[in-house]
């Protein structure tokens, strides 16, 4: 866009959330987002919650560097004597010893343990920083005139853009609207497995609802101008210390509002101080691998460890679902059983063939 004289394509990007929202809200009040939470099969779901725990400890562990990129092998182990690895691997000790104790904030404390290790190392020499390299000072900086932050870029849309490239704005939409509705129905089922909120059937109660708020999210984020708003997997970490209600979320809404003035604090913590709470998030949320089964209908078996081993290789887990639901429906066709797959199934299987289509393209 940029190379076509465009001067402002995150207008464009906005323009394209929001399109991509009322997209959402349009097949949450149909059901089609329900239908297909409720309707992935059970062995699936439990591989995606595993493999929702394995993308995590992956980017835990890149944010500390203690898996690095490498031509020959992709990623190996990063430098061990830094005290960002050092640290973030004390700190997952110290909550999973809080955890053995039953600590209430076992994960809290653990990130605000790291920090405080890290300050120190900063205070004495261990810890240098380095802004060039990304390692900023860890104690907080209160030399700026004001924290109130900068006023929102409300309804920033540009559709003038749309009118005479209609098919690259579709493109744009489209990539969007698949990244956020797998990416969604992946971190719905994971966190409510987690939870232990799925009936025995495999289905989430009130779904429905919990899918439209988020539809409606996205609508919000792009009319404020911020990029798509929608459910987080790092909401894993309030299930493991036992969130199980919306008052969760309005705890953490109004607790994000008291860290916008609050800013200088919550930017001095690093990445490796919560490296801990993602690492043992993730291992939380593997264990529902022993709740699947590897024995039995090829299809279950086989989606189920596809998801699993896609969400972290690939870094997405809108992949994970993508191939997990691509195999099932592929060897139910091959296995005879077509008359087992759904018709949201069917569709979300079109949706797959049309993204890597975009891919291709």
């Amino acid at each position: 866009m940029a190379e076509a004289g465009i001067q402002n394509p995150w207008q464009i990007a906005l323009t394209a959330v929001l399109v991509e929202g009322i997209i959402f809200v349009i097949l949450s009040a149909f059901k089609f987002r329900e239908t297909l939470v409720n309707k992935i099969p059970a062995n699936l779901k439990y591989g995606i919650s595993a493999g929702i725990g394995l993308f995590i400890v992956i980017v835990g562990l890149k944010g500390a560097n203690i898996i690095i990129t490498d031509a020959s092998t992709l990623i190996a182990l990063g430098d061990v004597t830094t005290p960002q690895f050092a640290l973030a691997f004390i700190g997952f000790l110290i909550i999973a010893i809080l955890h053995h104790f039953k600590v209430p904030g076992d994960i809290l404390i653990g990130i605000l343990a790291t920090w405080v290790l890290g300050m120190i190392a900063q205070a004495t020499g261990w810890y240098t920083v380095d802004a060039e390299a990304g390692a900023a000072s860890l104690f907080p900086d209160f030399s700026a005139k004001s924290f109130i932050p900068a006023a929102p870029y409300l309804f920033k849309f540009d559709f003038s853009y749309v009118a005479g490239h209609f098919i690259e704005f579709l493109i744009i939409v489209f990539s969007f609207l698949f990244v956020d509705l797998f990416d969604t129905v992946g971190t719905v089922i994971g966190v409510a497995e987690k939870g232990n909120l799925l009936r025995k059937d495999g289905s989430l109660p009130r779904v429905g609802a919990a899918l439209m708020s988020d539809a409606l999210g996205t609508i919000a984020g792009a009319c404020l101008g911020t990029s798509t708003v929608t459910s987080y997997v790092e909401s894993s970490a309030g299930v493991a210390q036992g969130g199980r209600t919306g008052l969760t979320a309005v705890t953490t809404g109004v607790l994000f509002l008291i860290a916008l003035v609050l800013s200088p604090i919550f930017l001095a913590i690093p990445g490796f101080a919560t490296t801990p709470a993602l690492l043992f998030v993730g291992l939380l949320m593997l264990s529902s691998v022993k709740k699947m089964t590897f024995e039995g209908d090829i299809a279950d078996v086989v989606s189920g460890f596809v998801a699993i081993i896609m969400m972290p290789f690939t870094y997405s887990i809108a992949n994970g679902i993508m191939f997990g639901i691509l195999s099932w429906v592929i060897l139910k066709v091959c296995t005879g059983k077509i008359k087992n797959i759904h018709p949201v199934m069917w569709i979300s299987s079109l949706l797959f063939v049309l993204r890597i289509i975009t891919l291709v393209i």
